[in-house]
């Protein structure tokens, strides 16, 4: 038996909640049902009170809610929830949570969802799932549903959505997956732009006995393979897809942040980089690119996607920035550098061939760079190219145990 936290605001949707809180006692697991609410008093008893969760993170709840400011309220729950979440995880007295919610409830729940780890089962029932979640989920795994209607009152439709949840919550909480032991975990970064290269890679690694975590160097990708090195369970990291950067700089839509590149310096792995994709900024369609790179050059990837080449100007800045990122690792680093070719359409006579701009990158990163940086006469993704970057990078892993 699970217990599973059925976390609402109980003031305004308390009936819901425990509709959903019966249905998951009925498949044998044990509801526990917290109240973020901050209106009215909560309309269901719950087992952890309003005023328990606003005081795991110090917030005196009488006094905020005696100012009667809705947005004030909320805010501080988004604060305190996390908290209580994150402790009832960490204590084992809880393996799964599910909320209901429209806008106020969504931003607490998924707040507190955000603070538990991946693989935790979250389920977040919202009247905003049909929209942009990305700040909802920030980095986490949070399985958002849509409540159709309004989540308000028990009614036919209702009745059938909250019951799939429940459903849902106690499938997550049911399904243990098998965890693989005993192999060290590399992650690496990947681009459509970069794929082979990481193919082939994956199999050096993987024949030498590391299991490989692939990410989409898509921005949120990024973000999300940061978060994994954070969390210490990853032995190396293999980021030869630095692309984000450009986005970052330039202003293109696929950034992760400036936070990017930092995580295994925090987490103290060994770090293999290389310029993967640095050539190109990424924008959505072909009308939405911003007047000012008017005369760049372009490329249509998609019809959604419209790649820009970076000049040498913003090649020599992205040098320096991802040298002095990898200036930060102290547990072995390495720059490796495809002469030939960073992307598929860099190589001589592809698209964005620009000997230039690259020679501006290269230059940028061996003058800031203080760890070693090695330059190779190929393209990125011929397969000697990748073997020496997985290579280099087991040689890391190994120097370090």
């Amino acid at each position: 038996m699970a217990t599973i936290a059925v976390l609402g605001t109980l003031d305004s949707k308390g009936e819901e909640h425990a509709f959903v809180a019966g249905l998951i006692a009925a498949r044998g697991h044990r509801p526990l049902l917290i109240d973020v609410g901050t209106g009215g008093p909560a309309t269901v008893v719950p087992d952890v009170t309003r005023e328990q969760v606003a005081a795991a993170a110090g917030i005196d709840l009488a006094t905020l809610m005696a100012r009667q400011d809705r947005g004030e309220c909320v805010v501080a729950m988004t604060k305190a929830a996390p908290v209580m979440l994150a402790q009832l995880a960490a204590a084992g007295r809880i393996q799964g949570v599910v909320s209901l919610g429209g806008g106020g409830g969504t931003a607490i729940a998924t707040a507190a969802m955000r603070a538990l780890p991946v693989g935790f089962p979250k389920l977040m029932v919202s009247t905003l799932a049909a929209g942009n979640v990305a700040p909802y989920l920030g980095t986490k795994d949070i399985t958002m549903m849509p409540s159709i209607a309004d989540v308000a009152g028990l009614n036919r439709l209702s009745r059938v959505i909250f019951t799939r949840a429940a459903g849902a919550i106690c499938g997550m909480v049911e399904s243990e997956p098998k965890v693989e032991a005993g192999r060290p975990l590399v992650v690496a970064s990947q681009f459509g732009n970069t794929t082979a290269c990481v193919t082939e890679a994956k199999k050096v690694l993987e024949a030498a006995g590391y299991e490989v975590l692939v990410f989409a160097a898509t921005g949120t990708g990024g973000r999300i393979m940061e978060s994994v090195i954070e969390s210490g369970i990853v032995a190396g990291v293999l980021d030869v897809t630095t692309t984000e950067w450009a986005d970052e700089l330039v202003g293109g839509v696929l950034n992760a942040g400036p936070d990017r590149m930092d995580a295994a310096a925090k987490a103290n792995v060994p770090v293999v980089v290389a310029p993967g994709c640095l050539d190109m900024v990424n924008f959505g369609e072909q009308a939405s690119i911003p007047a000012q790179f008017a005369g760049r050059t372009f490329y249509v990837h998609n019809p959604q996607v419209t790649l820009m080449r970076t000049d040498a100007a913003e090649s020599a800045e992205l040098g320096r920035i991802v040298a002095r990122k990898s200036n930060a690792y102290r547990a072995g680093a390495a720059i490796l550098i495809p002469t030939k070719a960073i992307s598929v359409i860099s190589a001589p006579g592809k698209a964005f061939h620009d000997a230039a701009a690259d020679q501006a990158l290269f230059a940028a990163l061996k003058q800031h760079a203080q760890v070693p940086v090695l330059e190779f006469a190929l393209e990125i993704n011929d397969p000697a190219f990748a073997q020496a970057c997985a290579r280099k990078l087991i040689e890391l892993m190994q120097a370090k145990k």
